[in-house]
């Protein structure tokens, strides 16, 4: 039994464009291993899909929905030979390889969205005689974009009311409350948490649970339209029971990295607010 693993040198797997992305192949065996060469693939792309409510309604969409490529590398790593990897010694076999886009298009940063999603991999492909499957492992690396300098720092105040709520049916149904708070900036980083304060200032009812939610719109298509879709990324609660009247609650919410990225515009896809 044989098999391959990547093992990056980063721990964190995070790279930007420009960086070399290094690490070894891992192979094991208990015996002599014969093979026809060994493939190393860098990989990165922009799949798309449309939400069901779209399906049917352009035709158009289809062919904006074809995977976009970003990176495309391919390296050859050994010739057709033989290994003799032992169960506790290893074979290690060292690679290096540039993080560049293809063509002009820009590295975009890695994202796992819904209805978007960004990523790039390291694939080893080992081929072998008829008579033997070919070995293959994957590995997926994060890409991140420079810092564009500090964001706009200035506080965003906010007042919720059943007149401010959206998509509600029956408002008049909605009993009377305020809640007024402000969020510290609306331009933030992803590396640093979302913060801000809000306070209840009354409420008709008894409150439950206050959660904060962490919506992102992802839009699909082209010129002939578009269909756009916002989806939930993560709920946490800040406040249990019915809180006290006038009592600052902070806001406090870290982006989760891999399933959220900056504001994104291209011709054929958006992931923003």
């Amino acid at each position: 039994m044989a098999s391959l693993d990547i093992r990056l040198k980063r721990v964190n797997k995070i790279f930007q464009d420009g960086d070399l992305v290094k690490g070894v192949i891992v192979v094991q065996s208990k015996g002599e291993l014969s093979h026809n060469g060994m493939t190393l693939f860098m990989e990165g792309s922009v799949n798309l899909q449309l939400s069901a409510k779209s399906v049917g309604v352009l035709e158009a969409f289809y062919n904006s929905l074809k995977p976009i490529q970003l990176v495309n590398y391919t390296v050859d790593i050994l010739k057709p030979g033989k290994l003799y990897p032992l169960p506790i010694i290893r074979t290690e076999i060292p690679f290096e390889i540039p993080l560049k886009p293809k063509g002009t298009r820009p590295l975009y940063e890695t994202y796992h969205g819904v209805f978007v999603n960004i990523q790039y991999y390291l694939r080893c492909e080992m081929k072998r005689s008829l008579l033997n499957k070919d070995l293959q492992c994957q590995a997926e690396f994060i890409v991140e974009n420079k810092s564009q300098g500090k964001p706009d720092n200035k506080p965003v105040l906010f007042t919720i009311t059943p007149e401010s709520l959206e998509n509600i049916k029956d408002k008049p149904k909605v009993p009377k409350f305020l809640v007024k708070g402000q969020l510290d900036t609306a331009v933030c980083s992803i590396l640093k948490p979302i913060t801000g304060e809000l306070t209840v200032i009354e409420s008709d009812t008894p409150i439950r649970s206050i959660e904060l939610q962490l919506v992102r719109v992802e839009t699909c298509g082209c010129a002939e339209g578009y269909s756009k879709d916002a989806t939930e990324i993560q709920n946490i609660q800040i406040a249990e029971g019915d809180v006290c009247r006038g009592l600052i609650i902070p806001l406090y919410m870290i982006f989760p990295r891999l399933f959220t990225c900056p504001t994104l515009a291209t011709p054929n896809f958006k992931v923003g607010i």
